[in-house]
C-alpha cells in the first residue's frame, strides 16, 4: 500500500497514474487518514489535468495551439487537491 501526504494547501503528489486495484492511504494534514482505490485517485487526477488544461487554453490532449518553447511537463499536473469524503 503507498501512502500520500497531504501538505499544508491540501495537495498530494501525483505524478501518474496508479494501478486501478491498488489501495492508496492518503494522510490529510490534520492526521486523519482515508482510504483511495487506484481508480478514484485516477479519477480526481484526470479531473485536475482537464481543468488545468481548460483554464491554460490547451485542448484535451494538452497541447496549445501557438507555437513556444517544448516543455514536457507543461501540460501536466504534480499536484492534485484532495479532502475527506472524496474517496467515495
Amino acid at each position: 500500500m503507498i501512502n500520500l501526504q497531504q501538505d499544508a494547501d491540501g495537495f498530494i503528489r501525483m505524478i501518474q497514474h496508479y494501478p486501478r486495484s491498488m489501495s492508496i492511504s492518503v494522510t490529510f494534514y490534520d492526521g486523519t487518514q482515508e482510504i483511495f482505490s487506484g481508480r478514484r485517485l485516477n479519477e480526481i487526477y484526470d479531473e485536475a489535468l482537464a481543468a488545468f488544461r481548460l483554464g491554460n487554453n490547451m485542448d484535451a490532449k494538452g497541447f496549445e495551439r501557438i507555437p513556444a518553447k517544448r516543455n514536457l511537463r507543461k501540460n501536466a499536473v504534480s499536484t492534485v487537491a484532495v479532502r475527506p469524503g472524496m474517496s467515495q
